[in-house]
């Protein structure tokens, strides 16, 4: 028979995820995706409580205020720019501001607040790498999870090397040995970079992951959108963002790469009541 793909081969992983675990999720929009697989399917899992992170030190800097749980406060709140007239964090993506420094505070540590109780809990931890560029606050010299919209001349933006990025990771994997910790990288090109930061940018956080062996389980979510689905109907408009189909043909994978077979059974039962659950009945012209 003629192949029409280059299959992406790979060994079961070494950790499984059943219903009886508790799953964070982190990283990029498409932990998002993931995420909303695994809500559909009845798992417990948190994602992303302080928004979309993308560099590795945004992501292991949330991991360390969960493991802390220390509060946010008025000094961390940062105006946004192009007259958004929203207060925001360095530590948050721009979906977490609000209006004002109360607002924003109250918002945030009550996310915060969740997202530590459930950390304590968590046993399986699924992160999603989205590039190694990162943006430097000159004042400060902190790196941000977002620029939050403020003039560029404040930032210096930089890549992550490999070596940097793996002792970041190994770090973070080994504080917390009670976790199995499932990486992958973010299939989503950041094309605003060109086709070659991209490729450098995706090529580092690979790199990385794979320094650390076997004490994590790397799935293959980037290598599946460029090879298996290796076209642009897989692609949103935008070129860079995989499509539903695409999202759900990678989680299928997924479930195939972490999950048994009973657990799967049992997790498509949970999806038809999770839909049953979302339909609404058309009304009748008597009930008008």
């Amino acid at each position: 028979m003629l192949k029409l793909q280059t299959p992406v081969e790979f060994a079961p992983a070494q950790a499984t995820i059943t219903y009886d675990d508790h799953i964070m999720l982190l990283g990029s929009c498409f932990a998002d995706n993931v995420a909303q697989k695994f809500q559909a399917a009845a798992f417990d899992v948190c994602a992303n409580p302080f928004g979309t992170l993308y560099n590795p030190v945004s992501l292991v800097n949330a991991v360390a205020r969960m493991d802390s749980a220390v509060p946010f406060t008025e000094r961390e709140c940062v105006e946004m720019g192009a007259g958004a007239g929203l207060i925001c964090s360095f530590s948050h993506h721009t979906l977490m501001a609000r209006p004002t420094k109360e607002e924003f505070l109250d918002n945030a540590n009550k996310s915060l607040e969740e997202a530590s109780a459930f950390w304590e809990k968590a046993n399986k931890v699924i992160i999603t790498l989205g590039t190694s560029f990162c943006y430097r606050h000159n004042e400060t010299g902190e790196v941000v999870a977002n620029c939050l919209k403020r003039p560029a001349a404040e930032f210096t933006r930089e890549r992550l090397d490999a070596s940097t990025t793996a002792i970041l990771l190994a770090r973070m994997v080994k504080m917390h040995p009670e976790k199995d910790f499932f990486f992958t990288v973010s299939p989503i090109r950041h094309m605003s970079d060109g086709a070659h930061q991209n490729a450098l940018s995706k090529s580092s956080l690979l790199l990385a992951v794979d320094t650390l062996g076997d004490v994590v389980n790397y799935f293959p979510s980037y290598e599946i959108m460029m090879d298996e689905l290796r076209d642009y109907r897989f692609y949103t408009e935008d070129m860079a963002h995989p499509t539903g189909q695409a999202i759900s043909y990678i989680w299928e994978r997924f479930c195939d790469f972490c999950m048994s077979q009973d657990t799967q059974k049992q997790m498509h039962e949970r999806e038809k009541e999770f839909r049953r659950s979302q339909h609404r009945p058309l009304l009748s012209k008597s009930t008008l």
